[in-house]
């Protein structure tokens, strides 16, 4: 079954899927965050080396990774996040923080404030307000379908 590109859709969390919502992908950019930046630093959780080379490919074309050469002879390359791949931090966050709550076993990843050391939490602030928002206060509209001509 061909995989069919989320890109063109009139939503970007289906975009976003489209560059990152590969298997793998976010691991790879979490061991990123962690320090990675060689294949076999990123290889270490278990990955395939051509799904590991396949995503990395995807992530420099995406603009996430710049790929940069770190020794000539033979040739290798280290994977650096970009503006682009650093903005995923909080989307690493959010999911990391469901993951607690939602699933089972070790928590060996956390992502805390530099300056105290502590854990860092996520919360939904309204630009317009100035001010912190429940979850029960944000809506995610149902998205209208454009009108198709019928075939005929």
């Amino acid at each position: 079954m061909q995989k069919r590109s989320l890109g063109d859709q009139p939503c970007p969390v289906a975009r976003t899927l489209d560059v990152i919502g590969e298997w793998w992908t976010l691991v790879i950019v979490r061991d990123a965050f962690r320090g990675a930046r060689r294949f076999e630093d990123f290889r270490a959780v278990g990955i395939a080396d051509n799904i590991l080379s396949a995503r990395l490919k995807k992530l420099v074309a995406e603009g996430v990774f710049e790929r940069r050469r770190y020794q000539e002879h033979p040739e290798r390359f280290e994977y650096v996040l970009t503006e682009k791949g650093r903005d995923l931090l909080m989307v690493l966050g959010a999911l990391g923080l469901w993951g607690q709550r939602w699933t089972r076993g070790p928590d060996t990843t956390s992502i805390t404030h530099e300056e105290c050391g502590h854990r860092v939490s996520l919360r939904a602030w309204c630009d317009e307000c100035a001010r912190p928002i429940d979850l029960s206060e944000i809506r995610m509209p149902r998205m209208i379908q454009p009108s198709v001509p019928a075939a005929g």
